[in-house]
């Protein structure tokens, strides 16, 4: 259904509420510049040290390290993905089983508190990761979880005619899942895998809380030593930003361009009554 089209007294409404919205979020900005600039938070003299090449380096520094814990998250978030999707929809009732608790299990389980006993509750058990890998395991198993999900929806949103077309061709099932089914689901759920993904890159600044120096941490350590936290997250927050918005623009890009793939692939019937053929029933021979 479409909405219907706005008239004029409700255009006017739309455009005197932007104007209200823009109005009050201009105010509000203002005041807050004006009060950071009354406590001295706008002097040059803060800003100045974030730009020393040293410091700089060191915020890169921290990038690099929110990178490596993406990345390998990524990989393991993926893979395991994928096994719980194939595990989710297999023959075997125990495994279904087994595949469906994992998965709810780390979907309910709160990622803080995850990562908090991964990386002061193992060492009590003798098990002592590296701060990297306790982080990239965290993020691996709570995003694997919920990939899996969405691995599992792009299976079943699939026409079933495609696996029994494998079957036809002499494909046994693991081969029609690996070869026919995965690279289809996986294509068609492109979307909804980069914004999972993008939600774990904004993920790894929880390794802030275990003393892992990703870009948050090394933000405010800057902060600490130059005695500009502020600032210094205020650099913090706009590297994300910019990041994040990139990554949201392709996954937005990924989205147009598969909607408009699945409506190219549509078939378009055209042509009127003048082009049917009437066909003449062939006389059925007497019994004899």
């Amino acid at each position: 259904m479409f909405a219907d089209e706005l008239g004029p007294r409700g255009r006017r409404r739309v455009a005197l509420g932007s104007v209200l919205a823009l109005v009050t979020v201009a105010a509000a900005v203002a005041v807050a510049l004006g009060r950071l600039d009354a406590a001295g938070q706008l002097d040059a003299a803060r800003w100045a040290p974030l730009g020393d090449p040293r410091v700089v380096r060191f915020f890169l520094g921290g990038a690099r390290n929110t990178l490596l814990a993406a990345g390998g998250a990524m990989v393991g978030a993926t893979a395991l993905g994928l096994i719980l999707a194939v595990g989710r929809l297999a023959r075997m009732p125990l495994v279904r089983l087994l595949a469906g608790a994992w998965v709810q299990f780390f979907r309910a389980f709160p990622l803080l508190l995850l990562l908090v006993f991964l990386a002061y509750g193992l060492p009590s058990y003798g098990v002592d990761l590296p701060l990297l890998w306790t982080l990239v395991l965290a993020l691996s198993l709570y995003n694997g979880a919920v990939l899996g999900e969405i691995f599992r929806a792009g299976i079943l949103s699939l026409d079933r005619g495609q696996t029994e077309a494998a079957y036809a061709v002499g494909l046994g099932y693991w081969q029609a899942l690996a070869l026919v089914v995965l690279p289809q689901a996986l294509r068609r759920m492109v979307p909804a895998i980069v914004s999972q993904l993008i939600t774990l890159l904004k993920d790894t600044s929880l390794g802030f809380f275990v003393q892992y120096e990703e870009l948050l941490r090394r933000g405010q350590l800057a902060g600490q030593d130059f005695d500009n936290p502020l600032q210094s997250l205020f650099v913090v927050a706009i590297a994300y930003v910019a990041v994040n918005f990139a990554l949201s623009r392709v996954a937005r890009r990924l989205e147009v361009r598969q909607r408009r793939r699945y409506r190219a692939g549509g078939i378009d019937v055209t042509g009127g009554p003048e082009d049917l053929v009437v066909v003449e029933p062939h006389p059925t021979p007497a019994a004899g």
